[in-house]
């Protein structure tokens, strides 16, 4: 049986964002960042709309409407839209291909009470 996987940096993104897979097409914030931010993603500098919150992942490349997202190297949910280079991946712009979104919704209106 193979060893699993390392995670390192993409080639040419912010050192805050790691990679967990090569088969993903999200990184995962490694500390929080701040709106407004310019990050670095494949090469694409991005300015970010909004933070970005430790845990949470970023676009590594452009995914399509439907499109499986990609962490860990297996898909985790589909894109409910098409999602820009750099952009956040969350709730607003995927659903889970494994909890109910609503659930997801509901736990983290909870969490900024």
């Amino acid at each position: 049986m193979p060893a699993p996987e390392a995670p390192h940096e993409a080639a040419d993104t912010d050192s805050r964002l790691l990679l967990l897979s090569d088969a993903d097409n999200v990184l995962v914030a490694r500390q929080p960042i701040a709106a407004g931010e310019t990050i670095r993603v494949s090469g694409v500098p991005v300015r970010t709309e909004k933070e970005i919150l430790l845990g949470h992942k970023v676009a590594r490349q452009a995914i399509a409407e439907n499109e499986k997202v990609r962490k860990y190297g297996a898909p985790i949910g589909s894109a409910t839209r098409a999602i820009a280079v750099g952009e956040h991946v969350h709730v607003h712009n995927m659903k889970s291909d494994y909890t109910r979104t609503h659930v997801i919704d509901a736990s983290d209106e909870e969490k900024s009470k």
